[in-house]
């Protein structure tokens, strides 16, 4: 099997996985190993599920639920059980309990290669000790996608504050390499909790994209949305703009801090205009804030630095909307790097895959990775203070 004549690179992989955490590994794998029980318990009764024949030996009877624990961390299994007098107990799960090593290798290449049909064959028949057919490969497959289109169609609610970003992902298209917009959209809802509201992969971050991304969103239920983040990109803007009009809107702080490097005309220069703008990010009121925005817009015209001046003068009241929000609330959505983890967390698992065969491929790893960080981000502790009686006081 490939992952046996591959081992070597099949274990520098699972060492990036190990090093990088295997986010949504565990769903896939509880997936593949509840399908191969199945196959198990079919090939016992000799019959397929709901299937008249003289050779059936016994009868379905339901699952019972089974934790297995594993270096993963715990998975939940749906167990096979029959009656009629029939004794089984699936040999896949034996197997795949047994060889666990083996198991994560052949998962970790179907899952950095994208769930290729292959790869899901090969996993199959690891785990069923036998070849398995077209259907019962197809079926696994399209499980591993269901589950993630579910969680991308889910439901939204209400979300006062939304946060969009995107990065880049090199895809084959038409036999060349194309690097592909991945559009992320992460909010806080009415219980100061994130959540990732959805994903999705396009040709570009042109305004087409972003409004389709907006529009899907808002077709699922998204609503209430008073505050927006995200960096200066126009065809996010103009998105923005057809689709949320009249929503507050945050240009990215670091962001700017990041564009306000090209229009400094001496290095040494750099440091001071990084100081002087986060000086203005940091005042107490949106007053003050302006007031020291048109004291350094003086001092770089002062200085002759029209440039700069002219810069700051145009784009830093972009970044100060922030001051809408209490000020409790600030410090952590005056930025998009609640994002910006949230991407690198992406970059890590996809940088293993390199140059992904397709579209469907890049969405399906994202969507896994986003879907495990927007399920801890909901369990996990508030993250943003909706007090409404340390909003008044303030």
């Amino acid at each position: 099997m490939a992952h046996q004549l591959n081992d070597n690179v099949l274990e520098v992989v699972m060492q990036l996985l190990i090093e990088n955490g295997f986010d949504g590994l565990a769903d896939s794998i509880r997936i593949i190993m509840n399908e191969a029980m199945k196959i198990d318990r079919s090939r016992a009764l000799r019959a397929q599920p709901h299937e008249r024949s003289p050779e059936r030996l016994g009868y379905a009877n339901g699952f019972k639920d089974k934790t297995v624990t594993t270096r993963i961390g715990k998975i939940p299994l749906k167990v096979p059980q029959v009656r009629g007098g029939v004794e089984f107990y699936p040999s896949s799960l034996e197997r795949g309990l047994r060889s666990e090593r083996a198991l994560k290798l052949a998962m970790a290449e179907m899952y950095v290669q994208g769930v290729s049909t292959r790869k899901v064959t090969e996993m199959m028949q690891q785990l069923c000790g036998s070849e398995v057919s077209s259907t019962q490969v197809s079926r696994a497959a399209a499980l591993l996608d269901d589950e993630l289109q579910k969680w991308r169609e889910r439901p939204l609610g209400a979300f006062p504050c939304v946060v969009l970003d995107a990065r880049y992902e090199k895809i084959r298209q038409g036999g060349s390499a194309v690097s592909c917009a991945v559009l992320v959209a992460a909010g806080i809802g009415e219980d100061g909790k994130r959540s990732v509201l959805g994903v999705s992969v396009s040709l570009s971050e042109a305004e087409t994209h972003w409004r389709d991304f907006l529009d899907s969103l808002q077709a699922r239920g998204m609503k209430g949305v008073r505050y927006v983040v995200s960096d200066n990109h126009a065809g996010l803007k103009a998105a923005l703009n057809a689709r949320l009009p009249g929503v507050s809107w945050q240009r990215c702080q670091c962001h700017l801090q990041r564009n306000a490097q090209a229009h400094v005309p001496k290095a040494a220069m750099k440091g001071e205009v990084a100081r002087d703008l986060r000086d203005v990010f940091d005042a107490p009121d949106r007053n003050e804030a302006d007031r020291r925005l048109r004291q350094y817009v003086d001092k770089y015209r002062g200085r002759g630095f029209d440039p700069v001046a002219d810069w700051m003068e145009e784009n830093v009241p972009e970044s100060l909307t922030v001051f809408v929000l209490p000020a409790h609330q600030r410090v952590k959505v005056r930025t998009s790097n609640m994002l910006e983890g949230l991407n690198k967390q992406i970059k890590r698992r996809t940088s293993v895959a390199g140059l992904f065969p397709n579209v469907a491929s890049a969405l399906r790893l994202v969507s896994a990775v986003v879907m495990e960080i927007s399920e801890e981000w909901e369990t996990g502790k508030v993250y943003l203070s909706m007090d409404r009686k340390q909003q008044e006081d303030e």
